[in-house]
């Protein structure tokens, strides 16, 4: 086997041939081990012998290519069904942590608000749902989320605020915020009420509570309390806070998640809206990179997510593949995959917060690094001077119409929106890539040669070899000496690292963290492009690419916008993600339509 990326060959041994021709076709897991007889990676198979034969007998790239590398034996466990192989899979993923899986950064459980129901009962977080004495709300989707909603309660309903009960009472009891079972004895009728009070309260019946605390922030008013009022406000700001986070409600009452995600990069993120009893609590996100396959891995952390969370009674997907997936883990929860209506309006929303969760990841990952010591190794790996002053180039237009071209500078890792500059390209060149490259290089390098000013250390180009050479081109006619990288991409139009006009590659697999800072510095010209263009052209947005898509109406059409913005980022997103918001055959002609036709 031949790898074209890293110029590597892969020799099968004698041990792995004998294997892999006995290879049964049931259904189970196998195991891939490295020379020392590491475990590197654990995996299920409907048919063992055509999952496990295809790393070996077919070419091979990128993360399966390493992987394939390191392999020095395999072994296989046959199971009685995909559904046992799944679980099994898991359980060894959790026993040897391979580091070819994928896998959540750890195994945490959310927090859940538990009341104790023993005598006097009090209110803490909890991990886990261990204890028959007491009722959990939840869970939250983090600590803060509980502690704030706890906070609420315990100032809203007189229960006891300590574990360990004093032999006086303390300040809460003096600020009508307990009862003081320390030296009161409150009878079970008392406490019952109250409890039945805070169910009603978690479950999103607050209004007779926050009427309390209206009319109690007016006596503190009256009274020029205004520092105890002021208190009692916040607190009803936080109620609104709630309620404001709770708005989507389904009266059906019903536990149910809502799953969507979003792939870039090599990466995933997936969102998950918790509902409980028919309210949203709040939103989960997990954010990982693909080892291989999109739907295997994002079936994986969900799956790994319940593994530490409770199933709830539906889940709800936008894809018809991830429902088949889930509905062979999940037997205690209904997957449901919905075309029209309340559901799918929310799982629109969903699919909203993995696009933005996934933009965040790239926007904020490694912010804390060294930009300086990273802009130095890329120095290294391109065998030039330390770029301390870097340029990046992006064209934009819609078939031509409203050529725009930008770029973007960053200095010691840091953008200098000072230094953005735009150009209208002319309509002589605005159909044309090279052409446009040429014309925004020369009017950059031109103006700044002639006004004696600062050249850049490295130009960027967001293009492939031809784009680069156009680059040179201009900057040998303006005799000025500038070194010009491209950003490669894969054949899934994931970034991999840099390559020259001689069509040499710059890999950064190894170096993540210097790869999140050229992603970035990726997205931000390329913004900065779509952002200048969408101003070009606001005045004819009443035709579109999409317009004689079939199947792809006036409202759908808009969802789409609506989700990711722009054409551009619909051009961007995989099929599978489409799949997600439109039937799968029109995203399949969404797709077909827009990768013949340049929207940049």
């Amino acid at each position: 086997m031949n790898c074209r990326k890293c110029d590597k060959i892969f020799i099968m041994n004698e041990n792995l041939k004998v294997k892999i021709h006995n290879l049964v076709t049931n259904p189970g897991v196998y195991l891939m081990y490295d020379k020392a007889h590491h475990v590197i990676y654990v995996g299920k198979a409907k048919n063992l012998k055509n999952r496990v034969s295809q790393y070996f007998l077919r070419p091979q790239v990128g993360k399966v290519m390493k992987m394939v590398l390191e392999i020095e034996d395999f072994e296989t466990i046959v199971t009685r069904s995909e559904k046992e192989a799944l679980i099994l899979e898991l359980n060894l993923i959790q026993t040897y942590y391979p580091k070819f899986n994928i896998l959540l950064k750890d195994d945490k459980h959310y927090p859940y608000i538990a009341l104790k129901k023993n005598k006097d009962p009090y209110l803490q977080i909890a991990r886990k749902k261990n204890d028959r004495n007491t009722i959990y709300f939840g869970p939250f989707p983090s600590s803060n989320a509980c502690y704030e909603m706890i906070d609420i309660l315990n100032t809203i309903f007189p229960l006891r605020k300590c574990q360990k009960l004093p032999k006086k009472p303390c300040l809460y009891y003096h600020m009508h915020e307990c009862l003081a079972p320390c030296i009161n004895v409150i009878n079970e009728e008392e406490y019952a009420i109250l409890v039945e009070r805070i169910k009603r309260f978690l479950n999103g019946d607050n209004k007779e509570e926050k009427n309390s605390l209206i009319e109690k922030m007016k006596r503190l008013s009256e009274k020029l309390d205004f520092e105890g009022a002021n208190r009692i406000k916040k607190m009803i700001l936080s109620i609104d806070h709630i309620n404001d986070t709770q708005r989507v409600e389904m009266n059906d009452r019903v536990d149910r998640d809502i799953i969507a995600f979003s792939s870039k990069e090599g990466y995933v993120t997936i969102a998950i809206l918790t509902y409980k009893k028919g309210v949203l609590l709040g939103k989960n996100t997990i954010t990982a990179p693909l080892i291989f396959e999109l739907y295997d891995d994002v079936a994986s952390l969900i799956e790994q997510y319940y593994l530490n969370n409770e199933l709830p009674k539906e889940i709800i997907v936008g894809d018809d593949e991830l429902k088949r997936i889930l509905d062979e883990f999940c037997d205690d929860a209904k997957i449901i995959h919905p075309q029209s209506g309340k559901l799918y309006d929310i799982l629109l929303m969903a699919q909203k917060n993995a696009v933005e969760g996934l933009i965040l990841h790239f926007q904020t990952a490694r912010l804390e690094d060294d930009n300086i010591a990273l802009i130095e190794r890329l120095g290294e790996i391109l065998h030039i001077a330390t770029p301390y002053r870097i340029e990046l180039f992006d064209n934009s237009h819609l078939q031509g119409d409203e050529a725009v071209g930008a770029m973007v500078a960053f200095i010691n890792g840091l953008p200098n929106k000072k230094m953005y500059r735009k150009y209208n390209l002319e309509n002589i060149v605005k159909k044309d890539d090279l052409l446009s490259m040429k014309e925004v290089i020369y009017r950059r390098y031109h103006r700044l040669l002639e006004e004696n000013q600062t050249l850049p250390d490295l130009i960027l180009v967001d293009g492939g070899v031809n784009q680069i050479r156009a680059a040179n081109e201009v900057l040998l006619e303006l005799k000025c000496r500038i070194p010009v990288f491209g950003l490669f991409k894969d054949q899934h139009h994931n970034t991999k690292g840099l390559i020259d006009q001689n069509e040499n590659i710059y890999s950064l697999d190894s170096d993540q963290k210097l790869f999140f800072l050229l992603v970035r510095m990726q997205d931000e010209v390329h913004r900065f492009a779509i952002s200048f263009h969408h101003q070009r052209r606001s005045k004819s947005l009443f035709s579109s690419p999409l317009d004689d898509v079939e199947g792809l109406g006036e409202k759908r059409k808009m969802k789409l916008l609506t989700l990711y913005g722009s054409v551009e980022k619909i051009q961007e997103a995989s099929l599978e993600e489409l799949s997600q918001v439109v039937p799968k055959e029109v995203a399949k002609r969404i797709k077909d339509k827009l990768d013949n036709i340049s929207v940049k």
